[in-house]
Parts: C-alpha cells; sequence; structure tokens
C-alpha cells in the first residue's frame, strides 16, 4: 500500500473506505473507458478508480493528441474530506494526470468548499466509476435535493450517478448488499425502479464477504454495471460469495478469470455457469425490485456428520452451559 493510499484511507469514518486495488482493476476494465470520453468520480477519495482508468487508457493512445486529452479533459471527481482532497490531486498528478478536475464540497448537498478545478466539467459524463460511502446518514439538506429522499447515502449517491450519465453512458458502482435486497422503504425501491427503467442494469456481480476487510468495512457487496437509455430486460448476474477472503487472503484478479470469460465487453455476450444466471425485469419487479443475487444453481452442502457427531457436539455445548451457570451461581452467592 502506498503513501497517499495509507494517508487517504477512512477507518470507520462516516462508513467511508479505500477501495480495494483489484475490484477497482476489475471495474475499470469491465467498463472499458475510450479516449475522448469523460470519466466521473462523485465520491473520488484519493482517486484510485481515475487513475486506473486513465493507466488503461494511456495504453490505448496512439498520438500526441491522445495523450493530451487524456491529460487534460477527461477526469472528473468529487470529494468532501478536507483531509482527502489534496491527496486526490497530488496522486492524480503523481499518476501524469496534468489537470485533474476535482471538485471539492459535499457532492449531495451541494455545497461547495472550492470549485475552480472543475469549472469546465460537463453537465452529463461518458463513464461513471465510483464507491459510494457505506452506511452513511444524509440529513434533509442532502434529501431535498432528489426525487425520491431518503437518509441512506448510497441510495441518494445512485440516484445522482443515474442522473450524471450521459444517454449511452456507462456505470461501474460498488454497493451495499442491503440496498439490493430492502424493500421496505419506499425510496429504496423507488430508486432501484428508476434504475430498471432509466438503464440498462446488465451485470451484478456477488462479491465474497469481508473483500473490504483490509479497509476495516465487514459489509457484504456487489458490483453494478449499467448503461443509461434504455430499461433492463433482465439482469446477468455472477456469484463469487462463496469465496473466502482473509487480511492474509484477499481478493485477487484470478478470482475474476471465469467472469472474463464469460462476458466479452464489447458484445456484452454473456454466458451461463454454475456461478452465473439470468433474471428477467418482469421477474424483478413481481418481487418488489429485491435484486439482490440468490444463485439458483449452489448446491447446498450435505451435512455429512453422523448422530454420534450431533449428540457429542450437543454434549460439548451442555458441558460449557453448565460451567457457565456454575460461575454465574457462585458469583452471585
Amino acid at each position: 500500500m502506498g503513501l497517499l493510499q495509507k494517508m487517504g484511507e477512512k477507518n470507520n469514518d462516516g462508513g467511508q473506505f479505500f477501495t480495494p486495488r483489484e475490484v477497482i482493476r476489475v471495474m475499470v476494465k469491465v467498463i472499458n473507458p475510450e479516449i475522448g470520453e469523460t470519466v466521473y468520480d462523485p465520491c473520488c477519495g484519493t482517486g484510485g478508480f481515475l487513475a486506473q482508468a486513465y493507466q488503461l487508457m494511456k495504453e490505448k493512445a496512439k498520438t500526441g493528441v491522445d495523450i493530451e486529452t487524456i491529460k487534460t479533459r477527461t477526469f472528473y471527481g468529487r470529494e468532501k474530506e478536507n483531509l482527502v482532497y489534496p491527496i486526490a490531486l497530488a496522486n492524480l498528478v503523481l499518476q501524469e494526470i496534468d489537470e485533474p478536475h476535482i471538485w471539492h464540497g459535499n457532492t449531495l448537498t451541494g455545497l461547495e468548499i472550492y470549485g475552480g478545478l472543475f469549472s469546465s466539467a460537463p453537465p452529463l459524463f461518458n463513464v461513471v466509476l465510483t464507491n459510494p460511502p457505506f452506511g452513511g446518514k444524509e440529513g434533509k439538506d442532502a434529501q431535498t435535493r432528489f426525487a425520491y429522499k431518503t437518509g441512506s447515502t448510497q441510495v441518494l449517491f445512485l440516484q445522482h450517478v443515474i442522473d450524471s450519465l450521459e444517454p449511452g453512458g456507462r456505470c461501474g458502482i460498488v454497493m451495499d448488499e442491503g440496498v439490493l435486497f430492502r424493500t421496505n422503504e419506499k425510496a429504496f425501491v423507488q430508486t432501484k425502479r428508476k434504475l430498471l427503467n432509466e438503464c440498462n442494469l446488465w451485470c451484478i456481480v456477488s462479491l465474497p464477504p469481508k473483500v473490504f476487510l483490509n479497509a476495516g468495512a465487514a459489509s457484504k457487496t456487489n458490483l453494478l454495471f449499467f448503461t443509461k437509455g434504455e430499461p433492463t430486460k433482465e439482469i446477468w448476474y455472477y456469484d463469487l460469495s462463496d469465496f473466502n477472503i482473509t487480511k492474509n487472503q484477499p481478493l485477487t484478479i484470478e478470482h475474476f478469470d471465469d467472469f472474463f470469460k464469460l462476458f466479452n465487453p464489447s458484445t456484452l455476450k454473456l454466458l451461463g455457469s454454475e456461478r452465473s444466471w439470468t433474471i428477467s425485469a418482469e421477474e424483478i419487479k413481481t418481487k418488489n425490485y429485491d435484486i439482490k443475487a440468490v444463485n439458483p444453481n449452489r448446491k447446498e452442502k450435505e451435512d455429512k456428520r453422523t448422530p454420534e457427531d450431533l449428540i457429542a457436539i450437543i454434549e460439548s455445548q451442555a458441558g460449557e452451559i453448565l460451567n457457565v451457570m456454575t460461575k454465574l451461581k457462585t458469583d452471585v452467592t
């Protein structure tokens, strides 16, 4: 982990966490921004998505004009935190982006601290790559600026992202699983309905638990990929949730090898496997826009424990309970 990355990491600060490098690499590879397109991150942190997108686009550059384009008029972002904003600028300049157009302020409330570098930003963008803060809560000053009002930071950011895309624009976004399955709050349902009506949500990748463990977050997350301009007809799911991720065994790009074999980014041709399946938009509607990944191909693990094994487990647990109760009685008397 580099120095700038360490400085920009914000453990347990309003649900904001550094996005693992491998997740960024996968998302940028899937969305595949082209030279001439604008790339935007509305909560850019230290600029990881923008920096990785630049590296991919630099490999495509064939002329001096291409290089000038990606260095000066391609990358746009917003960042709220006073400490992180200058780190983002420094990081992107060190990555050879001569003019990173980063706005300093609260994206959701619109409260600006410094917007000088963002003055030439277009009203809409071709590509959005982002990881909104998990578990954040917003007040009325943010909620009043959105059609579907909620305190959920991620849901408001999802609305912002949809509204920030050009027709035909593409997005890769990290979402807390709670956003996908919650149907008990009106704004969650309305926002997901907006997503499916205004965009083609063509892929959801269910990540393993603990992917963000090294950044201090335990949230179960998913990657959503969508294109604005046409409604969703069906969603292709890919399931990685059964991988055991630890601090010493983090998520790697190799975990996505099968995913990239099944999916052609240029044609969006999506193939089936034990880890993948499709669900129609009509079925999603009948579930009140619960879009959580539930793999129909996964076989339940057979419980091979014998009756004797189960009895031994019960006896062991009963012994532990008896010991605790004995200690409690001793303490009371």
